[in-house]
């Protein structure tokens, strides 16, 4: 399989080339593979994705400082389980191997997998082979000699290849770790991109700086002296001085790739905010005072409420639920250009008028997709070993017929680079430090049928928990606390002396680095049961609070 376009869309929001060092995560399948690349660029060292069966000419042809072989669930025994291509070890690029990718090295190389049923999963303790570095070798040298792990694996290296030197084992794994120094090459039976791995990070310098011999240089400002001049050069093509417009939803992401567009191209921008009525309280009045504040950006305000509640009414299913409003917004779009078009007056779709240009086409919509967005709508990678989780409003959601080209700057990128770079930007913690909000919004946080009195008991559920959580010095404490309305169900309660039968809430609390994974925020019960208290007196239409306290995996952080 070649390297996919999406491939090309991540490398141009990272400049008008690629960055002096990339390092490419091959993607067997693995549950981390995002991570590991985030954990590379926490190294700054910047990192891409690529899929499992990408042919080696291609990564040589990307010229890669270093690739790095994912975990997977598949057994290196199994039939079309992926392999590593010989030549890719003789290619002369360093090399590094985790989990699946260690065994598959090691098979490809002459070792020996077995799969011998020692499983190990979880925690687990490493033992380093020995105290001089011609034993412990480059990755695991100083660190303690027994240290925990995260192992997830069936079968097991029984065998090192001809010139490795083991480094590590662990109770069932004789062959845990093993390097080739002299030919750049390395790999680990465990996960050092979890944080069940407490020296996994320091592990992946090592191999970055030490074996690949990369030189850090993936910074916030790097991130946006090669962002703005590649929107340049997608805007500007062929010397044609282009305009666009973007849809801001009111959260850090939007506002992120707005501000670096202007950046980019200046008055040419027009920022449009649509009211679609999914909106928390407040939410339009804070992008229409912060967002304009800060950057002086164009903004037209276009109130939608009645159409899209219009068009999401019956609709229970979450998929159509987004296609529906990702389709509307585009709609929203291509009218809101055409009401400050021309003083002709005639409907011309992708045009603009303003003082200094006068009546020019819009060719761009600027939208602020990010890279685990683009991960969970199946995109990523673009291998057959990556599943669709869900369709995201800035991916999966958009109509075939879209009659503007896409600006995605931040489609490389993960929140917490995001947020640096808004903070780099001049953007307020207001915005900056917001709290995720998904482009949908309030309409796939209704399980069933969106409508305007269920979207009124939810915005007053979730302004109190709002409200509360900011009270108690917690907004920074958790990722994000999504409020769901499950507005099919109903359940017995005693209010007021008398039977109620109403809805239920669920507050779902949840802390994460990067969305990929997270986990439930353990909240103060005192705070929980002030939301609870509130919400059950001061919303009449709620009789139950609940906790919602998955993880993720296996649960998503949103319920739709």
């Amino acid at each position: 399989m070649a390297v996919q376009p999406e491939d090309e869309t991540l490398r141009r929001a990272t400049g008008s080339g690629q960055p002096a060092a990339v390092v490419l995560v091959v993607d067997y399948g693995a549950q981390y593979a995002q991570l590991i690349a985030r954990r590379v660029r926490e190294a700054q060292v910047y990192s891409e994705i690529v899929p499992a069966g990408t042919p080696v000419a291609d990564i040589v042809a990307r010229r890669p400082a270093a690739v790095i072989l994912s975990g997977g669930p598949a057994s290196v025994y199994a039939e079309g389980a992926p392999r590593v291509d010989d030549e890719l070890f003789t290619s002369g690029i360093p090399v590094l191997g985790l989990c699946y990718g260690f065994q598959a090295m090691a098979r490809s190389l002459g070792g020996e997998v077995a799969p011998d049923g020692t499983r190990e999963y979880g925690r687990t303790e490493l033992t380093v082979a020995g105290s001089t570095p011609d034993r412990a070798g480059v990755l695991h040298d100083g660190l303690p000699t027994r240290h925990p792990v995260w192992m997830s694996h069936g079968d097991s290296v029984v065998r090192a290849p001809d010139g490795f030197v083991v480094t590590a084992r662990s109770a069932r794994a004789e062959v845990a770790a093993f390097e080739d120094v002299e030919r750049r090459l390395a790999g680990v039976q465990y996960h050092p991109e979890v944080a069940h791995s407490p020296h996994g990070q320091e592990v992946l310098r090592r191999f970055l700086y030490q074996i690949a011999g990369i030189a850090p240089g993936w910074t916030t400002a790097s991130i946006i002296n090669d962002t703005v001049e590649a929107i340049r050069t997608q805007i500007d093509r062929d010397g044609t001085a282009g305009h666009a417009v973007c849809g801001l939803s009111g959260g850090v992401d939007s506002a992120v790739a707005a501000a670096l567009v202007q950046r980019a191209i200046g008055d040419r921008l027009t920022c449009v905010f649509v009211d679609h009525g999914l909106l928390r309280t407040g939410e339009r009045r804070q992008v229409e005072r912060d967002f304009v504040a800060a950057t002086g950006a164009r903004l037209h305000t276009v109130d939608a409420r009645d159409r899209f509640l219009a068009a999401l009414a019956g609709v229970t299913d979450p998929e159509a639920k987004r296609k529906i409003i990702g389709r509307e917004f585009i709609r929203v779009f291509e009218a809101a250009v055409e009401d400050v078009a021309g003083s002709d007056g005639r409907p011309r779709v992708g045009s603009v008028d303003t003082a200094e240009h006068g009546a020019v086409e819009v060719g761009f919509l600027v939208q602020g997709t990010l890279y685990p967005d683009v991960v969970e709508s199946g995109g990523a990678s673009g291998g057959s070993h990556t599943a669709t989780i869900k369709s995201h409003h800035n991916v999966g959601g958009l109509p075939d017929d879209l009659e503007f080209a896409l600006v995605e700057p931040l489609r490389a990128l993960f929140k917490d680079e995001v947020r640096r770079v808004g903070t780099e930007l001049g953007l307020p913690e207001t915005i900056v430090a917001r709290q995720p909000f998904p482009g949908p919004g309030l309409g796939i946080r209704i399980i069933g049928e969106v409508t305007h009195d269920r979207l009124e008991t939810l915005r007053a559920a979730d302004a109190i928990a709002r409200e509360e959580l900011t009270s108690a010095g917690l907004d920074k404490a958790i990722w994000q606390c999504p409020v769901v309305l499950l507005a099919d169900v109903r359940s017995v309660g005693v209010q007021g002396d008398g039977r109620s039968y109403g809805h239920p809430v669920v507050l779902r609390p949840v802390s994460s680095e990067d969305a990929m994974t997270a986990d439930w925020t353990r909240l103060p019960y005192d705070v929980l049961e002030r939301i609870s208290t509130r919400i059950t007196n001061e919303v009449p239409e709620v009789n139950r609070v609940v906790l919602d306290v998955t993880s993720k995996p296996p649960g998503t952080i949103e319920w739709e």
